[in-house]
């Protein structure tokens, strides 16, 4: 006579309940970390853009209230293209004393 090992029932649902219960604790803090990772980075590139603005502004001997471009910054005084905002924002690079904005909301330079 052969014996059938086999999972219940009950045996299964226990399972997906307990996976439920840790997929609702995780799933919220997975997305608070990517939400927390993704204003830092803002930030992180707000603050590459203002390094700009001011060593362009020191470049050309502009003082407060003179309007710098997207144009200015990207070729010389950033690494790299210009960079954009991972959760979709815009960038506004804002005239000379007054910091670079982004679209977002929390995602400002402290």
């Amino acid at each position: 006579m052969s014996v059938r090992r086999a999972f219940t029932l009950v045996e299964i649902m226990i399972v997906v309940l307990i996976m439920g219960v840790l997929l609702s604790i995780a799933i919220p803090q997975w997305v608070n970390a990517r939400t927390t990772s993704r204003t830092n980075a803002c930030v992180s590139n707000l603050h590459k853009i203002e390094d700009a603005k001011d060593q362009f502004a020191m470049a050309n001997g502009l003082g407060n209230g003179a309007v710098v471009l997207q144009t200015d910054l990207a070729p010389l005084f950033l690494r790299s293209s210009f960079p954009s905002c991972p959760a979709g924002g815009a960038y506004a690079i804002n005239p000379i004393g007054t910091n670079v904005t982004c679209t977002v909301a929390n995602h400002v330079l402290p």
